[in-house]
């Protein structure tokens, strides 16, 4: 029944054999067709960009998504693997531009152009699609590629539009001049969560104070601070708190300070105090501009202002302001009235009226403020500081705070809503619900949805270009396009509309929409809703499960919540897990500069990507870090998937010699070794933790208890049991032994299999007739519960422990028997008693004693049968150096004088029973391979010879 199990396996070359046989059966399909019409359990695959290749951190999500999707298959759910690719933004036209050698807004519409452009963009979205369907299929996580959404695709692209639509009804849709996170190098500003996807730390900026002279007495200044020289010629007020106490202090020979007294630690000097004042006492007071460049035509600017945002933890109590590069500044300059206009233009270059600074990018023109300050005496002090700085999260260009125009969605409005429905859900691990993301919710802003760029969802927004009248369309129909019709640019930019409030005309506005908004519209755009697929979309929202890792809070999580919210007033999924992030063993976050990048596919061809997944599920509790490399993925394979491995090998070896048959009537467990019975008690257990863990979305828990089992099991059953393997007689306690272990294997199997789906079907096929274990049944807790055995055998192997370690002072080795041993605690069951005098190897066992203490005195008796141990450790490795089966009998002949030819005498019947020795003689022989050896200062050969 049971096919020949090579000892010798390779995990990898075993996966690939199960892909084949995958393919072949066609078991995924099988699989879904066996659930069909049962409930479903509803998974959302966030969609990956399939224009770069898969990493090794997309293995860590892939492997969390398959296992839930295995698990709950198992347990009767019908269980929709629907795949996805997220196909706009600017990741992909990133890689666009680095293939074309070309960056920027400039190039890409003077010398590509738009309509080009877009379509390269096209292209490279499908460029790794092949990749990435192959990196799935060979860590095993099943998706259904055939009928995968795209987000580019006319059908999902209105599907957003609509959604878009009905915000726009709910007057949730508006256009704002506000600042906010912008790239000058990608021309666009970002949102809120997209701000938080990229941070970079220790980065080096100027910390500088500067001298601002008041008007009516240039001999005393307001000192400011800053950390972005480049606003300052764009500087029209400063800012100050009304109820804060500022003073006046001696500033070199003839000059004056003005700055907060909590702040005295910024001077140079121990300062000379000749005025106290509060903020109040400064609103008003003009100052002399740094730079002509901001000074108005028209309106007041450049005086002190009085702001609810003056903080005196750092810098001078004193806020430089300049209104379109920072979000309170704005704030402030238009409740005050204060006019302003940019001194920098949407490629982060000073505009030419600028004429000090023209043409310089903000960064570089840093140095050049500074010099001219401290050429005036305007420079109070500079230094440089490291801290965290925002930058984009694709290109990596430092952002600046820039005021513009841009579309945004209300979100404010709805944000107890947001809480709400984020509260609703079970979050994994529990503190990123309150943590993280509820931290993220209570300080939520309006989501900046437009993007100045090409490739993507074109805003569905047109405006009469004579009365203003904006309008939002939802459908291609609306506009009288066939469904079908490429809704992209350029060619989306041409269709117009007539104005019904006059006799305008209506033109799309220039922008693009936020891609995490495509990917967020998923629950319903990849049906296509509500144009069709409705009845899919009801019976699949909410999800019952997503997962990603952190970065994702922010990401895709967040724009699931907020896009269902305010379409649908709940949250599109009720279980998350937040995974951490995939580092190297050193804990530093793998990259290509480092060198600490671990291609994927070297490891499944040198591991197994079962022992990766298995890595992933058991090395951390779920949103902390893995430290991963070759040595932790070799350590995985060797204290989990050999021992594994060698249970399974065992059993099949010996069951295959003696012709087990799993058909034979059971024998009651009732009336099993009390081996048996402790194995069949805690696998029982082990199904019942198993599943509670899974159904409290605990991967790391079950999978270490699947781990313990399986170290239990070859470690102390089978090795405790072997004896009633070999043994030639087929009585009712052999089948009883593999009646036990083959339960056992099977279960383990199919509890193993949503965690390590090849090598679980392996073992599982070949104890089932070819049966996948992916077409089985998750197991069920069975009736075999015996506390007081389980009990019993922990305080044995307690004892043992104890002992071992006894006999370990004592330098006595384990094979030389002794006399007894004392034991503190209750006496054992005499069955359980019997597994520890063989363990610890002596005659007499006491219990009750106030500590260990062993009977040390070794006699001739006891001498002698050490001595027989020592023998047949001997040629147990001979065995093993000639290559001979676990289930060969052999021929064993020993030459040898003194006390050892006395031990093999007396002991010649244990010795031929542990060896499977059929004859044990006296003497060499020239057909016999042996070898000289020395056991306890005595010589001996031993040479052996297949039966």
């Amino acid at each position: 029944m049971f096919e020949r199990v090579d000892q010798k396996v390779s995990f990898p070359e075993l996966e690939k054999q199960m892909m084949a046989r995958w393919k072949e059966e066609d078991t995924f399909q099988k699989s879904l067709d066996l659930r069909a019409g049962k409930p479903r359990f509803v998974f959302y695959e966030g969609p990956p960009t399939a224009n770069g290749k898969p990493a090794t951190h997309h293995i860590l999500a892939r492997a969390f998504k398959d296992l839930f999707g295995r698990y709950k298959t198992m347990k009767g759910f019908y269980v929709e693997r629907k795949a996805g690719w997220d196909t706009h933004g600017l990741p992909v036209e990133i890689e666009v531009e680095k293939k074309l050698n070309i960056s920027g807004k400039f190039e890409i519409e003077n010398e590509i152009g738009v309509e080009r452009f877009n379509e390269l963009c096209r292209a490279s979205v499908h460029e790794y699609v092949t990749d990435w369907v192959a990196f799935s299929e060979r860590m095993g996580f099943w998706l259904d590629y055939d009928n995968a959404y795209w987000t580019l695709t006319p059908e999902y692209i209105q599907s957003v539009w609509w959604a878009l639509s009905e915000m726009w009804k709910q007057g949730l849709v508006y256009k704002g001049f506000r600042v906010a996170p912008y790239c000058s190098r990608c021309a666009t500003p970002l949102s809120s969560h997209e701000l938080a996807q990229g941070y970079r730390d220790n980065v080096p900026d100027p910390s500088v104070f500067v001298r601002f002279r008041l008007k009516k007495d240039p001999k005393t200044s307001i000192l400011a601070w800053t950390t972005t020289p480049w606003t300052l010629p764009g500087n029209v007020a400063l800012a100050v708190d009304n109820d804060v106490d500022y003073i006046k202090v001696k500033d070199g020979d003839d000059g004056f300070l003005i700055l907060a007294e909590a702040r005295l630690a910024v001077l140079n000097e121990s300062p000379e105090v000749v005025e106290r004042m509060k903020g109040s006492d400064l609103v008003g007071l003009e100052y002399e501009p740094l730079f002509p460049y901001s000074v108005p035509a028209e309106g007041r600017a450049h005086y002190v202002v009085d702001a609810d945002f003056v903080s005196t933890e750092e810098g001078t109590g004193v806020v430089h302001t300049s209104a379109l590069y920072g979000v309170d500044d704005l704030r402030l300059c238009q409740e005050k009235g204060i006019p302003f206009r940019h001194t920098v233009g949407l490629d982060g270059k000073f505009l030419p009226y600028v004429e000090k600074f023209a043409g310089l990018h903000v960064k570089e023109a840093d140095p050049v403020i500074l010099d001219d300050l401290r050429a005036r005496g305007l420079l109070y002090r500079s230094e440089t500081i490291l801290h965290t700085y925002p930058e984009c999260w694709r290109c990596r260009t430092p952002l600046i705070y820039y005021a513009l125009d841009s579309w945004y969605v209300r979100t404010t409005e709805r944000k107890d809503e947001l809480i709400a429905n984020n509260a609703a859900a079970n979050w994994v691990p529990a503190h990123i619900k309150t943590g993280r993301m509820g931290d993220w919710l209570e300080n939520n802003v309006d989501w900046a949805i437009s993007r100045s760029r090409y490739w993507g969802t074109p805003l569905p927004f047109w405006v009469c270009d004579k009365c203003d009248e904006q309008k939002c369309v939802s459908s291609s129909a609306e506009l009288g396009l066939k469904e079908d019709t490429d809704l992209h640019r350029p060619y989306i930019d041409s269709v117009t509309l007539p104005c019904e409030k006059c006799d305008g005309v209506m033109r799309r506005v220039p922008e693009v929409l936020d891609a995490w908004f495509d990917s967020g519209s998923m629950p319903f755009a990849q049906r296509g809703h509500p144009r069709h697929g409705t009845k899919e979309f009801e019976e699949t929202f909410p999800a019952d499960f997503i997962s990603e890792a952190m970065d994702q809070t922010r990401g895709w999580f967040y724009s699931l919540l907020a896009i269902s919210t305010l379409l649908f007033k709940q949250n599109a999924y009720r279980n998350v897990i937040c995974l951490g992030l995939v580092v190297d063993p050193k804990g530093k976050k793998q990259s290509k500069s480092r060198g600490n990048v671990l291609d994927p596919n070297y490891l499944f061809d040198n591991f197994g990507s079962d022992a990766v997944r298995w890595y992933f599920y058991t090395s951390a509790p779920v949103g902390e870090n893995y430290r991963t490399g070759a040595d932790t993925l070799r350590e995985t394979v060797q204290q989990f998937f050999i021992p594994l491995w060698n249970c399974y090998s065992f059993f099949v070896t010996y069951a295959r010699l003696d012709g087990f048959d799993p058909s034979q009537a059971a024998v009651p467990v009732a009336e099993r070794h009390v081996l048996d019975r402790w194995l069949l008690s805690k696998l029982s257990a082990l199904v019942e933790t198993v599943s509670e863990g899974l159904d409290g979305y605990d991967a790391n828990e079950p999978s270490r208890k699947i781990h313990r089992f399986v170290d239990d099991l070859s470690n102390w059953y089978i090795r405790r049991s072997r004896r009633r393997f070999w043994k030639s007689q087929s009585d009712t306690d052999k089948l009883a032994a593999y009646q036990t272990l083959y339960e056992t294997l099977r279960t383990v199997s199919r509890l193993m299999a949503p965690f390590a789906p090849f090598t679980s079907d392996a073992i599982y096929r070949n104890l089932s007739d070819g049966e996948s274990v992916h077409l089985s049944d998750f197991p069920e807790e069975a009736p075999h519960r015996d506390a007081q055995v389980e009990a019993d055998m922990t305080r044995a192997r307690q004892a043992v422990e104890a002992g071992l370690s006894a006999r370990d002072g004592a330098r006595l080795k384990v094979r030389q028997p002794l006399a007894s041993i004392a034991l503190p605690g209750e006496p054992l069951p005499e069955d359980i008693a019997a597994i520890v005098r063989e363990e610890l190897n002596v005659k007499g066992l006491v219990f009750g004693a106030p500590e260990v203490k062993l009977d040390t005195e070794i006699t001739e008796d006891l001498k002698l049968e050490g001595l027989a141990r020592e023998v047949v450790r001997a040629i147990q490795d001979r065995r093993k150096k000639l290559g001979f089966n676990v289930e060969d009998r052999i021929h064993t002949r020993y030459e040898a004088d003194g006390m050892i030819k006395r031990a093999i005498e007396r002991h010649a019947g244990y010795i031929k029973n542990e060896t499977l020795s059929v004859t044990l003689e006296h003497g060499r022989a020239d057909d016999f391979d042996g070898e000289q050896l020395m056991i306890e200062g005595e010589q001996i050969w031993i040479g052996l010879k297949r039966n």
